[in-house]
């Protein structure tokens, strides 16, 4: 096959897992310019693709694309899978985003490191032809790792690359990729294990409860729904307790004083808490802050509160845990 002689470039979508990086490293073997896009929002994080990055030397861009994806959220037309997790919309959204960033740069076609069947409900070839549908660049996606068992694209046929030199892998098995790897020299790269929150049941749950009782909400407080237990005390109010240093660190960084209040016990080892939505409520948030602390509960303890008037301290009486359990947000 004779490849056209002018420079090439390619957009992929990279998570920074093995068949990404191998996508973007089997097209620049072509010759071809390959590009990473790599979104975030507060259920998915780009770290893995910027340490893929670096590893191989392709330019990477990164965008927070938190806003459009609440929108397909709400309402995926796929449904979700197990949990949260609308994985053929979310798809097909994040190739529409960086179809439209392909054309702004010029680049040529679209690219990821999908791999036929090697996810039941995602990854079978009648998802993968959705996805390509309902993105808006049908014609223009190309899976190197899969491409020989896949219908011939629109840069292929354009000569922009050789169909012969990419592969035709799938099967849920990983050992082509592996051997890939090593062929390319790649050794260091995560396991397979998925890094979206909307897959984890916990995190599903919480969510679900914030869509039920909030029409709006920050990106602060989805980044809240990763830390501590979650109380719903009514419609408009929620109160969140931490659980370990990991979790306080969590609840200060993404605390809004407009939005919330926090308290803390600053003479005792105790939790970092969080109440949103009505103030009438701030004493038992007091109550359940010294609760979890380390105070017996039939003494009055310190409680400091910081919101969006500034800092205060009262002093209560702890409530027991067992007796806030019924309010927990568990299904």
């Amino acid at each position: 096959m004779t490849i056209k002689t002018k420079k090439v470039t390619a957009l992929g979508l990279c998570s920074g897992g093995l068949d990404s990086i191998l996508a973007g490293v089997v097209l620049r073997e072509q010759g071809i310019d390959a590009r990473w896009i790599s979104f975030e929002t507060p259920f998915f994080s780009a770290d893995k693709a910027r340490k893929a990055a670096r590893m191989t030397g392709i330019p990477l861009t990164v965008r927070n694309i938190t806003s459009e994806y609440l929108k397909m959220l709400r309402d995926p037309a796929c449904k979700f899978g197990k949990n949260m997790n609308p994985c053929m919309d979310c798809h097909a959204l994040m190739f529409r985003i960086a179809g439209g960033m392909m054309r702004e740069q010029g680049a040529d076609f679209l690219f990821s490191g999908e791999v036929m069947g090697q996810r039941p409900m995602s990854q079978t070839k009648n998802s993968l032809r959705y996805v390509e549908k309902h993105s808006g660049f049908d014609g223009y996606i190309v899976r190197p790792l899969s491409m020989q068992k896949l219908p011939e694209t629109i840069p292929e046929k354009q000569g922009l690359l050789d169909r012969e030199s990419l592969y035709g892998i799938s099967g849920r098995s990983r050992r082509d990729q592996i051997a890939l790897a090593e062929k390319f020299g790649i050794r260091d790269y995560p396991a397979p294990a998925g890094g979206c929150l909307l897959t984890d049941k916990i995190f599903s749950i919480r969510l679900r409860d914030l869509f039920r009782h909030q029409e709006q909400y920050t990106e602060e407080e989805l980044h809240l729904l990763k830390f501590g237990r979650h109380f719903r005390i009514d419609s408009q109010s929620k109160i969140i307790v931490g659980r370990d240093k990991a979790d306080n660190e969590g609840i200060f960084r993404h605390f809004s004083p407009e939005q919330a209040v926090l308290l803390k016990t600053p003479a005792v080892p105790g939790p970092a808490v969080l109440l949103s939505g009505s103030r009438e409520h701030l004493p038992l948030a007091a109550g359940i802050c010294v609760g979890y602390s380390r105070v017996s509960d039939d003494l009055e303890t310190e409680v400091q509160v910081r919101d969006a008037n500034g800092k205060y301290s009262i002093r209560v009486k702890g409530i027991p845990p067992q007796e806030i359990r019924p309010y927990l947000i568990q299904s």
